[in-house]
Formats: structure tokens, sequence, C-alpha cells
């Protein structure tokens, strides 16, 4: 069988096409530093938000987590850092909204012994 200059021509597409499928593959995405940033900026948040008081579990894992996407950026395993930071942010962010919540029961059960107590002076008096 003889091969025409079509069929050759195919080939070299085909051939060009799978090596720039490879290369595309082979290229990565640029560091997580946004991601850490990010993560970095809702572990403070969530610090502030006094999650040592009333989510210490979670703003230690976020913490953990922020730790080891640091190292893994270090060591350059970009993949493993972008994941443990996107991690890291989630957990903060839980933690934060765990203090939140808890911080305003403390609140609200302040104000209603507040009411209770207002409730019984006006009691009294009558």
């Amino acid at each position: 069988m003889k091969t025409s200059f079509a069929q050759i021509r195919r080939l070299q597409q085909a051939a060009l096409l799978v090596s720039m499928l490879a290369l595309g593959a082979c290229a990565s995405l640029p560091p997580p530093t946004e991601e850490l940033a990010a993560a970095q900026q809702s572990v403070a948040r969530a610090g502030d938000a006094d999650a040592d008081q009333y989510a210490p579990t979670d703003i230690a894992q976020a913490r953990r987590a922020l730790e080891q996407a640091q190292a893994a950026l270090g060591s350059q395993r970009d993949s493993e850092a972008r994941t443990l930071a996107l991690s890291a942010g989630a957990l903060a962010d839980l933690a934060h909204a765990r203090a939140r919540q808890a911080a305003t029961d403390a609140e609200l059960a302040q104000r209603r012994s507040e009411i209770t107590t207002l409730r019984q002076r006006l009691q009294a008096g009558e």
C-alpha cells in the first residue's frame, strides 16, 4: 500500500496534536500563593472572632492545615499545597462561624438574664 501525501499530512497533524496535548498536560498551575494568602486571612479572622475560646478544635485544625500547606509549598508540592490551603481556609471559616454563633448565644443568654432580673424587680415593686 502506497502512502499518500494526505495520509502523511494527517499523521503529522495527529503527532503535533498529541505533542501539544502532552505539553499542555505537563504544564502546571502557578504556585498557590493566592490560596495561601486567603487561608492566612481566614485563620486571622477566626482568631479575631475568639475562635480559640469558642471553636478551639476547628481553629487548631485550620492552623495545622495552613502549616502543612506552607510546608508543601516550600517543598514545591503545589497541588498538595493548594488542597491544604483550601482546606485550611474552609476550616478557619467554620471556626469563625462557630465562634460568632457562640458569642451571639452568650450575648443572648446575658440579655435574657437581664430581662428576667428586670421583670423580678418590676414585680417586687408592685
